[in-house]
């Protein structure tokens, strides 16, 4: 099988999977320890996990902590909800259903709107009483790169706290400021079931989630040494490869977008991660398309929004309508794609959709 949908999820690296190991059990058998227990196998546990914070740290601003979560969508939540309920929150069109779903249920909120090449202008503008911002800095769906400087200065000039969803951008290219920012290991070769919030020093919370009090008072419960090691190891590589992975992502851009040529790019070719390459054709029945071509993987959308048959509402929002939107798939490269795969697939898509008469 050929796997292109790495916005959905990333192949477990190596490294990952090797620092895991040793806090699922250990060779000698005392890797398992409570990180919040106070005897050696709890401090070992717990000197694990604050190494590892250390290296996810480093791909963030300075000036900040990194609070864990058990994902992007729970930090999300704990950005959203614990940063207050007084006045309205601002999240563009295109935003994840985490952001866009909590957002309404945490009380007022407007939405912002983003032009046919899927950038959120931030000059446009806010309610009077906004008190948060949410704009992501790469686009799930389409790539496509946010000003998410502008953002976080016009955040700045309301008095405003301003929120990036830097799940697809984290490890990937440099993040950008902000006060909060949303990640999930899995998207850059860690495991799943882990994620991050970093709060900026001077950002105040509410405590979102009772118990024990760990992690700053803010997200109570036990935390996974195995699964934090995981995604320190694979922050700490994503560090050192990232130019490295960047220019091999590059390289599959160019050939891919020359294997589909004839197909109309969604968003902007430009202001886009090129490991993102969501295309269209007109007519293209998506579902036939993936049932005659399953040894490639690749989606019809964003894998959260998956089978609920409706248009994706991020390419609604840059203008396709119903039909165009349903036409599109989304193929996603990186760090363990090769050449090959990327050629291989190209010729299945393509000759299955002549067979469909396009």
């Amino acid at each position: 099988m050929i796997y292109l949908d790495y916005q959905a999820t990333n192949p477990l690296a190596p490294e990952t999977r090797d620092a895991m190991l040793r806090w699922l059990d250990g060779p000698d058998g005392t890797g398992f320890g409570n990180p919040h227990s106070a005897h050696r196998m709890g401090r070992m546990a717990a000197a694990a996990i604050e190494a590892a914070r250390d290296k996810i740290a480093a791909l963030f601003p300075p000036g900040g902590k990194v609070i864990f979560t058990g994902g992007a969508t729970e930090a999300l939540n704990l950005a959203i909800r614990g940063s207050g309920n007084g006045g309205s929150v601002s999240y563009s069109a295109i935003e994840h259903s985490a952001v866009g779903d909590t957002a309404q249920a945490a009380g007022k909120s407007h939405i912002l709107n983003v032009g046919h090449d899927g950038q959120c202008d931030a000059s446009q503008d806010l309610p009077p009483n906004t008190r948060l911002i949410a704009v992501m800095q790469i686009n799930n769906e389409i790539g496509v790169i946010q000003p998410t400087v502008e953002w976080h200065r016009r955040a700045k000039e309301a008095n405003a706290l301003y929120l990036c969803d830097a799940v697809q951008a984290y490890g990937k290219v440099e993040v950008t400021g902000a006060d909060m920012i949303a990640v999930s290991a899995h998207k850059l070769h860690g495991p799943k079931g882990i994620g991050a919030l970093w709060v900026r020093d001077g950002v105040e919370l509410n405590e979102m989630q009772t118990g024990g009090g760990q992690e700053y008072g803010l997200r109570s419960g036990t935390l996974s040494p195995a699964l934090i090691a995981g995604f320190g190891a694979a922050a700490e590589l994503a560090n050192e490869r990232m130019a490295e992975d960047a220019a091999h992502v590059e390289a599959l851009w160019v050939r891919a977008r020359e294997l589909f040529a004839d197909w109309t790019l969604n968003g902007s070719a430009e202001a886009r991660w090129h490991g993102n390459l969501n295309i269209r054709r007109d007519g293209l029945d998506v579902a036939r398309l993936m049932s005659d071509v399953r040894d490639v993987m690749f989606s019809a959308g964003s894998a959260c929004a998956s089978g609920s048959g409706r248009p994706s509402h991020v390419l609604k929002a840059i203008g396709l309508s119903d039909a165009e939107a349903k036409s599109s798939i989304r193929l996603g490269f990186g760090r363990y794609t090769t050449l090959e795969e990327i050629e291989i697939a190209a010729n299945k898509i393509n000759v299955a959709a002549k067979e469909q008469g396009l």
